[in-house]
């Protein structure tokens, strides 16, 4: 009788022990999710530190009247939407702002043509192939302002390796490619085609190599020319690649200045300034960092809409 009594209080306590040791859901899933904001937490907090306060700083900054004196007093009054009126108002602003369209929409078709040209090229395999891939990176892994210092003496009017080979071959040989109005910009922009040319190919070249053989194989039965080819097959199986390297080259050209200052400083007439040179020339040349702030905030406005566009492309292609 005992043992029936003993064996049923321990079969009793056996529920009573499995409800106590089983797991509470509720407590699992905040687990769950403390441990994923523990992995996220450093990546937002130096988003916050580097990229969040300098923004949200910029943009007060650009309601205030920051001078110099500024960092002696301490004291930046607001002056409500001044700095932006003069901004839109100066005419230097809207110079630089379509020398900035001009600049950086003849560098992307520049950059992206003779890019994927030179893909195309690539893919195919011959001898020194892969040597000749290597050298054409060069321009890509030199500093922007040490490739900025060369050409300037390469372009030099007088001096330059240039025009001194033009005057050889009996081409002239005296082109004002960085001191004249008309020039100055096609020749800034022609260096930054150079410059970019390295990472439009490779990218492409990329994509080209996931482009299915089979494809390529079909149309060659069907007796498609290299054209209709290219047309029908190559550009539509890039098209996501083609996204990504049109919206990244935009977002790194539109705010060039480092390669612009080495090379022309932003002459000759203003006829090199753009919105990167212009925020650089207000705040650090005439003090008025008022004023460049608000051509920064445009800069980043910029950008930041066609970064939504590349997010939006990628997530399109994604489904």
């Amino acid at each position: 009788m005992s043992t029936t009594t003993a064996s049923a209080a321990t079969g009793a306590a056996r529920p009573a022990a499995a409800v106590k040791k089983a797991p509470n859901p509720a407590r699992a899933r905040r687990r769950k999710r403390l441990a994923q904001w523990g992995f996220i937490a450093p990546a937002v907090i130096f988003m916050a530190l580097f990229f969040g306060y300098p923004l949200v700083r910029n943009i007060v900054m650009s309601f205030q009247d920051y001078s110099p004196s500024t960092f002696f007093t301490g004291k930046s009054p607001f002056n409500g939407t001044d700095n932006w009126s003069n901004v839109f108002n100066d005419e230097l602003f809207g110079k630089a702002l379509w020398h900035t369209i001009l600049f950086t929409i003849g560098s992307l078709i520049g950059q992206f043509c003779i890019g994927l040209g030179l893909a195309v090229f690539f893919s195919r395999r011959f001898p020194l192939n892969g040597l000749l891939r290597s050298l054409i990176l060069l321009p890509w892994l030199v500093p922007m302002v040490v490739s900025g210092v060369v050409w300037r003496r390469i372009l030099d009017q007088d001096t330059g390796v240039l025009n001194s080979f033009l005057g050889t071959i009996g081409f002239g040989g005296d082109t004002p490619w960085l001191t004249s109005t008309s020039m100055a910009l096609t020749s800034v922009v022609l260096v930054n085609i150079w410059i970019g040319i390295p990472f439009n190919m490779v990218i492409l070249y990329g994509g080209l190599q996931e482009v299915p053989k089979e494809l390529y194989e079909a149309a060659s039965l069907d007796g498609a020319s290299a054209w209709r080819t290219f047309r029908s097959i190559t550009l539509p199986m890039l098209r996501p690649v083609i996204t990504v390297v049109l919206v990244l080259g935009f977002m790194s050209t539109v705010k060039i200045l480092d390669l612009i200052l080495a090379l022309t400083d932003g002459g000759p007439a203003d006829s090199t300034q753009t919105l990167g040179t212009l925020t650089y020339q207000n705040s650090f040349v005439q003090l008025d960092f008022g004023a460049g702030a608000v051509v920064g905030n445009i800069l980043i406005l910029i950008s930041a809409v066609f970064a939504v566009f590349y997010l939006r492309a990628n997530r399109n292609e994604g489904k």
